[in-house]
């Protein structure tokens, strides 16, 4: 009898844990997958005020179509790049990124990694951040450089709530797009 009621109760914890696990599996993501996300970009005004590098361009994507809400920046900088080596490793990632655009604290989240961005395989960088924000929640803040020549294209994403894996995809997307591209084509002279 003692037996029995073991392996009926080794079963219906067996059970439970094959129903637990199928509906862990089947749950809808909180993001998504990669097939569920049609990310749509809207061009919005260069929101910071001028420097050096003048205004670059803007976009959006609401948190319906990426998941979580993403604003993305993307500027060129001429003549600023690593010429020899381009963007290869975190330090010079580091150096050419925008944070200056921002009051907020960047803290590293993990070394970067080679992405490739148009014609720039082997030649460009990402690399995830925590934004500090003195009155918000924490951001997650993605930078990645692109390296023509001796020019750098730094694009700068920004979401709440969601992981650096996650919006990645969805900004190199934009950053093949073919508005993107005739306009880093015109700025910097390809």
């Amino acid at each position: 009898m003692k037996a029995r009621v073991a392996a009926t109760a080794a079963g219906a914890f067996a059970l439970g844990a094959l129903v637990a696990v199928s509906a862990f599996a089947m749950r809808p993501m909180w993001f998504g997958t990669a097939a569920s996300i049609r990310p749509a970009w809207t061009e919005e005004p260069w929101p910071f005020l001028r420097d050096q590098w003048g205004a670059g361009k803007a976009f959006h994507c609401k948190a319906a179509d990426c998941g979580s809400d993403v604003a993305v920046y993307v500027r060129a900088k001429v003549g600023f790049c690593n010429c020899t080596t381009g963007v290869a490793d975190d330090e010079e990632l580091d150096r050419i990124s925008d944070f200056a655009l921002f009051a907020d604290r960047f803290v590293p989240e993990r070394p970067g990694h080679e992405v490739s961005v148009a014609w720039t395989k082997g030649k460009s960088r990402s690399r995830a951040f925590s934004m500090e924000a003195s009155q918000q929640t924490p951001q997650t803040v993605l930078s990645i450089g692109i390296n023509d020549r001796c020019d750098a294209v730094v694009a700068t994403a920004v979401a709440g709530g969601t992981s650096p894996e996650a919006i990645e995809p969805l900004v190199i997307d934009l950053l093949n797009s073919k508005p993107v591209l005739r306009w880093a084509e015109v700025t910097l002279g390809l």
